[in-house]
């Protein structure tokens, strides 16, 4: 009987007892949670644990290997990888493979290099233009060129002996290197194609010399110059997808496929170094042949940031994949007939080097942007070419038909001047020699203008244009001091001839001689006999003009005001006031004219004049002496008399109607200025 109650004890026990957890689970509380076995020594040595929802399996370290992929017993799983024991090692050719437990780490041969990285294949290293410059362009980027020796000298070392103890040896050769180019470029070394050639290629061999040393997948460092942007991948499988370098004035956008190439030696890169220094007065621009036929008459700038593009893969003549740079344009303006935009690369010649424009696949241009395809790489810009305006049918004409007429107007001024005794004096005697410098000018611009054909002559016909504008000028800046003199030194009212001489025909002489001996060959040009706009030289002309008009100005301001004040007393001699005020009237409108017909002039000859500028400078230009004639020859009371009397005489009946007018006329005024065989400006 007790057997049998201990028996149903022991059955009801068992009944009422919980389950267990299944292997591999473990109860906590009420529940079976999964048994982290990787907590446990699980795997064997040089091999890793992965735990699983109820079990665990083991994987061999980087540099072993397991005949079992997925094993779970503890020991004897993972075995060392030879990775030196195959006939192309993971050196390559041209480095020995030495191995180690669970690694390997590449030897190179002389003059081959996997710059630190010790776990890829050795490649050549590119060290021939620092051996092979010559001593001046040695001389004068010392600095650029000891970088890339003594960074090539480095990575030739033994693989113990190279930079792989530096943790930022890339980081801080690219600073340096931004920094020396700096020095090259405002040093104002570049003025010659040779030695931009040396300059460009010595920075894209220093880069491919540090851009695989650098650890960052992105390094972007810049400076009041140059700016630098890299992207690098050091997978051991080659990188694939886009790549996309974005500065402020330029983008660059290519492949990882092509930038990789057909072998993968273990690291990729893109790099792009921008110079923001380098523009058209800096760096010559020479364009090739190709170019220049295709473009014929043009002038041509830098009209975006040079820049220099550059990958991992060594051949880059002809890229599998096009890579497409867009470039900011420094000046905005729309392509028309005068302007016109090219995507070029620096190509490196015997003499030096040239902009061209082979090996483009496509450009998309518009006013603001330069969208340029390439199949190659090298360094590149955006030329802006610039066309001289035509000259239209409708212009040649007016210059013609209008200077035609200015010189007979000028003729008659000089004539009336010279003969015409009531109005002999000091102001006479300056708008005589006005007129006589502007005869000359108008008569050589209409004869010589486009005589292109003899540089010497076209020279000499340049800077006989120069001399008499800029004297005709200086003596309309006499005018403006004689009427100031008239007005406010009341007894001081004539200039001396000697001064005067000097003044109209010293200075300008001056000019002449000081901008000839300063840029000789600024006078003349391809289209016409005049003075260049190359090194600014047209300012040695519209300098001086802008000095003489804001000059003129003054006085005319502080006459016009002073004679405003003698009007607003009660002056007895108000006929005298009133000669004087048309005085300065026709000195203002003269000045309005010759000085307005130039400041249309200073745009037009800027680098993009206009066809509205072209039309107002052409007009003002033709029609300054008819101008002159009509200021001071017809609005003067006087000369119209001594005309009507030169008239008279030949044709009497017309005297004798004019006589009638003049003395009807006379009765009623009082003639308070009738001459006195002494200067106008004596009378006042």
């Amino acid at each position: 009987m007790d057997f049998v109650l201990v028996g149903l004890l022991l059955v009801a026990s068992l009944v009422q007892a919980e389950p267990s957890c299944p292997k591999g689970y473990q109860k906590v509380g009420d529940i079976c949670v999964d048994e982290d076995e990787c907590q446990d020594i699980r795997c064997g040595k040089h091999s890793i644990c992965h735990n699983t929802l109820g079990s665990y399996y083991c994987t061999c370290q980087t540099g072993f290997f397991s005949k079992t992929p997925n094993f779970t017993t503890i020991t004897g799983q993972c075995r060392d990888i030879d990775e030196c024991d195959s006939e192309e090692h993971m050196c390559g050719k041209n480095g020995s493979c030495l191995n180690s437990i669970g690694s390997y780490h590449c030897r190179c041969d002389n003059g081959y290099s996997n710059y630190g990285n010790n776990q890829s294949k050795c490649t050549a290293l590119k060290c021939e233009r620092a051996n092979s410059t010559s001593e001046p362009v040695d001389t004068v980027m010392g600095g650029l060129l000891n970088i890339l020796t003594s960074t090539c000298q480095s990575l030739s070392r033994p693989a113990g002996q190279q930079l792989t103890g530096k943790e930022h040896a890339g980081e801080t050769l690219l600073k340096e290197l931004l920094s020396v180019s700096e020095a090259v470029v405002l040093g104002g070394a570049l003025n010659h194609s040779a030695t931009l050639s040396t300059f460009l290629g010595a920075v894209e061999e220093t880069m491919h010399l540090i851009s695989p040393q650098l650890n960052h997948p992105l390094t972007r460092i810049h400076n009041n110059v140059s700016e630098a942007w890299l992207a690098v991948r050091k997978d051991r499988s080659p990188p694939n997808g886009s790549v996309l370098l974005t500065m402020d004035d330029v983008h660059l956008n290519m492949s990882w496929e092509t930038a990789v190439g057909s072998s993968y030696p273990g690291y990729a890169y893109v790099a792009l170094v921008s110079y923001k220094g380098l523009d058209s007065r800096s760096s010559p621009v020479q364009v090739s042949e190709e170019l220049d036929m295709s473009q014929r008459n043009a002038t041509y700038q830098l009209n975006s940031r040079v820049v220099t593009a550059l990958i991992s893969n060594p051949h880059t003549q002809a890229l599998a994949q096009p890579a497409t740079l867009t470039f900011k344009h420094l000046q905005e303006g729309s392509v028309s007939e005068g302007l016109n935009y090219s995507c070029v690369y620096w190509e490196e010649t015997p003499s030096g080097g040239v902009w061209s424009g082979r090996g483009c696949v496509k450009a998309e241009l518009n006013s603001t942007h330069a969208v340029c395809t390439w199949s190659h790489l090298s360094s590149f810009a955006v030329l802006m070419a610039l066309y001289p305006i035509k000259d239209s049918f409708e212009l040649v004409w007016i210059t013609r038909v209008g200077l035609t007429v200015s010189l007979v107007c000028l003729f008659i001024c000089i004539f009336t001047f010279c003969f015409c005794r009531p109005i002999q004096g000091t102001r006479t005697t300056i708008h005589l020699h006005l007129c006589v410098s502007l005869f000359i000018a108008d008569l050589l611009f209409l004869f010589f203008i486009s005589s292109t054909g003899n540089k010497g002559a076209c020279a000499f016909v340049a800077s006989l244009l120069h001399f008499f504008f800029l004297a005709a000028f200086c003596w309309m800046l006499l005018e403006g001091v004689q009427l100031y003199r008239m007005v406010v030194l009341v007894f001081h009212t004539t200039l001396r001839p000697l001064y005067m001489f000097i003044v109209g025909y010293g200075v300008p002489l001056a000019i002449v001689l000081i901008s000839a001996a300063a840029f000789a060959k600024g006078y003349g040009t391809d289209r016409h006999c005049w003075l260049s706009l190359e090194e600014d030289f047209i300012w040695s002309f519209f300098a001086p003009v802008c000095i003489i008009i804001l000059l003129n100005s003054f006085f005319f301001i502080v006459t016009i005001w002073k004679l405003a004040a003698k009007f607003s007393t009660l002056n007895p001699d108000f006929s005298k006031l009133k000669k004087l005020r048309s005085f300065v009237v026709t000195a203002v409108a003269q000045l309005c004219v010759l000085g307005g017909m130039w400041v249309f002039g200073c745009f037009l000859f800027q680098e993009q004049g206009t066809l509205v500028m072209s039309y107002l400078f052409t007009l003002l230009n033709s029609l300054q002496g008819a101008l002159i004639f009509i200021m001071h020859c017809l609005m003067s009371k006087t000369v119209r008399e001594e005309y009507s009397k030169l008239f008279g005489t030949v044709c009497p009946s017309q005297k004798k109607r004019y006589s009638d007018f003049s003395t009807n006329q006379s009765s009623n005024s009082q003639q308070p200025l009738k001459s006195l065989q002494s200067t106008g400006e004596s009378e006042i």
